[in-house]
């Protein structure tokens, strides 16, 4: 089986920075594709940013010029650091990774962690 982990959330004041991590681990032959998702209370889960293994990125329009997505492939590590942060920031953020197992290929999601922006 794989996990994901994920690791950095937490409270933070609007204009403040926080960085995410999530560490994937398990029975994992290759990873296509790692991503950041984040559902606010009411609201539908939706993609933040994800990259792929050979480094194309997509971001939601929301996030443009304030997060940036990493990817360690080495270490099967995605980060997301979120700067110029905002209350409509306030969410569960996910970890998702695409993963090659040597049986199937499947996604998997991480256990979330909550980011708060208030001030």
């Amino acid at each position: 089986q794989v996990q994901l982990v994920e690791s950095g959330g937490g409270s933070v004041q609007p204009g403040g920075s926080l960085r995410l991590s999530c560490v994937a681990s398990g029975s994992i032959f290759s990873i296509y594709v790692m991503g950041w998702y984040r559902q606010a209370p009411g609201k539908q889960r939706e993609l933040v940013a994800d990259i792929t293994s050979g480094g194309r990125i997509n971001y939601a329009d929301s996030v443009k010029g304030r997060f940036t997505i990493s990817r360690d492939n080495a270490k099967n590590t995605v980060y997301l650091q979120m700067n110029s942060l905002k209350p409509e920031d306030t969410a569960v953020y996910y970890c998702k990774a695409g993963v090659a197992t040597i049986r199937s290929t499947n996604d998997y999601w991480g256990q979330g962690t909550q980011v708060t922006v208030s001030s």
